[in-house]
């Protein structure tokens, strides 16, 4: 669920506002009362040290990238490896599978990086389709982390390459049709990037004698915000010195804002099954879904903020009209500013579903799936990626991408302006954060100093998270975006190993943000990830016994033990 993509084409734009920084003008607010719209950062730590002095006429220093062998090495290795590049890639896209399901796609990328030289551990954090591989040369170097990802989005297949939505895989079913997944976000292409930056700067280290620790995470179901943050819990990315993640988006930019805290939360609701014809006295669940869903509603004039956003599905709301639903399932995304903020939120939507469930006359319960922070920015970090990126300069775009891209935005009435081509400027956040998505790369950044980037993968204007991202994701707008965003990392590492001056720079800044601060996980206390049992062909090829020690399996089984409503006493017989 990373959608902080097109957040980052949004940091590229100047604000027109006067020279007040970010920090100044959340005092101002704060001050005057403004709280419920905008919390004052003195009252939130995790957003005071996600605000910034930096006036809106910054200029980004220049000259912090800097020329060397292992960074020539390393960019040459890239092009060198292309078409394998692009090859991990399409294979990735092609597997389109789903969260914490990645059996094919994990492979994949984890053979690419084995043969690279990479030492390949299955299972991180008890996630079957979760690894680590570990590049070490010499004694002494910096361990520098990156982020692989790979898991698809349900509902947005698409053929490859194709300007109008034509689904690859279209479910063929006469009361529900529907199309299977599909690489919607770009996670092929950002878990591809990641692992040829990886795998170059541990070339160019090697060729070059330098000594340094290159650790890749490859990481499971990013869009349920589930793999990372528990892995963070668990202590899996301690002892780096700085992490270097990437999204694919509409647009070439870095930056350091921050994103939104947010919880996941599924409300299950038990009632009473009973003919649809007979319904007196049965007790539907997906009333009481509905009710919730419509009462949540009334929240958003009077408790969502601007920076909030709250938003629902309902994942199971019965089966056949003439079965009154026993069980119904609806599920939450909160998000607001901080980890404080969002628990203020999720409180009142706990209440909606407890005054749902009174008013259906069924139980609720309800359980956290996933939960993380705001992300904590580095301007530092950020200016040594951006000199970078604009040294390398933007992904190269074939006559084809560009027409794909205009044939996409013709298709969903956007001005046909093809894809970004450019590097757009370094600018500081808006002075006053208004919300935005979410990332559990968040969590990383509070445990270790992180830069985040974007490279163009869809065409301007799109949005994540769409069949029209699936059709470019691995044809020629994507394979462009892979190459290029493989380039920003890769040489923006090499900096933090030749360049000490600049790591030491970074971690001063992250020192200095967290000064006061401890994070703590905010997943609940005694929680165990979802997850799915493995097929034995890929616990046999990983090294992997299940389950794994820190769930517990079978789950616990949902079954309802509500009674049939009463309507009170018989009738008395008319005479």
């Amino acid at each position: 669920m990373c959608d902080l993509h097109d957040q980052h084409e949004h940091e590229s734009a100047a604000p027109d506002s006067p020279a007040l920084s970010r920090r100044r003008v959340m005092q101002l607010l704060g001050a005057a009362g403004v709280t419920t719209a905008v919390m004052s950062v003195e009252a939130d730590p995790a957003m005071a040290a996600s605000a910034d002095d930096t006036p809106a006429t910054y200029t980004p220093p220049e000259g912090l990238a800097g020329d060397s062998p292992a960074k020539s090495a390393a960019l040459s290795w890239i092009a060198s490896h292309a078409d394998r590049i692009t090859g991990l890639n399409a294979e990735i896209w092609e597997h389109a599978e789903l969260s914490l399901r990645e059996w094919n796609s994990s492979l994949a990328q984890a053979d690419f990086l084995r043969k690279a030289g990479f030492d390949v551990e299955f299972g991180t954090a008890g996630f079957p389709t979760a690894f680590t591989a570990t590049f070490t040369h010499g004694k002494g170097g910096p361990a520098l982390g990156f982020s692989g990802e790979y898991d698809a989005l349900p509902g947005l297949s698409q053929h490859k390459g194709v300007g109008h939505h034509d689904p690859l895989e279209y479910v063929h079913d006469p009361f529900a049709p529907g199309y299977g997944p599909g690489h919607g976000c770009g996670h092929c292409a950002l878990g591809t990037a990641a692992a040829a930056a990886a795998a170059a700067v541990a070339q160019g280290a090697k060729k070059h004698r330098l000594p340094v620790t290159v650790k890749f995470f490859g990481s499971t179901a990013e869009e349920a915000l589930i793999g990372k943050t528990y892995a963070v819990s668990r202590g899996v990315y301690d002892g780096l010195d700085a992490f270097l993640d990437w999204h694919p988006s509409v647009a070439n930019a870095t930056g350091w804002g921050t994103s939104n805290a947010m919880t996941a939360v599924t409300f299950t609701f038990l009632g009473v099954a009973g003919h649809g014809g007979t319904p007196l006295g049965n007790k539907s669940a997906l009333d009481a879904a509905v009710m919730m869903a419509t009462m949540s509603e009334f929240l958003r004039e009077e408790n969502l903020a601007p920076s909030g956003r709250l938003h629902w599905v309902i994942n199971n709301g019965g089966d056949i009209p003439n079965v009154t639903p026993e069980i119904a399932e609806i599920s939450y995304y909160v998000r607001e500013g901080s980890p404080a903020r969002v628990q203020v939120l999720l409180d009142k939507v706990i209440a909606v579903s407890e005054a749902a469930a009174k008013a259906s006359q069924t139980s609720v319960r309800h359980r956290i799936t996933s939960a993380c922070w705001n992300q904590l920015p580095s301007k530092a970090f950020a200016e040594l990626m951006y000199d970078n990126m604009r040294q390398i300069g933007p992904p190269d775009f074939t006559d084809e991408a560009q027409e794909l891209a205009k044939e996409l935005q013709r298709s969903l009435g956007l001005p046909e302006r093809g894809m970004h081509s450019e590097v757009a400027a370094l600018t500081a956040p808006n002075p006053v954060y208004m919300g935005g998505g979410s990332t559990d790369v968040a969590d990383i950044s509070w445990n270790v100093p992180t830069v985040s980037m974007g490279a163009a993968l869809a065409p301007i204007g799109t949005k994540m998270h769409t069949w029209s991202t699936a059709s470019c994701a691995a044809a020629a707008p994507g394979q462009a975006a892979v190459l290029a965003a493989a380039k920003y990392l890769a040489a923006t590492a090499v900096d933090l190993i030749t360049q000490p001056e600049r790591l030491k720079a970074i971690k001063d800044e992250f020192a200095e943000r967290t000064k006061g601060i401890e994070w703590k996980t905010v997943l609940p206390d005694g929680y165990e990830p979802p997850m799915y049992e493995p097929p034995e062909w890929f616990l046999k090829k990983t090294g992997q016994k299940w389950p794994p020690k820190n769930i517990t399996w079978p789950p616990r089984r949902v079954v309802s033990q509500e009674k049939f409503s009463s309507l009170g006493p018989e009738l008395a017989p008319q005479t």
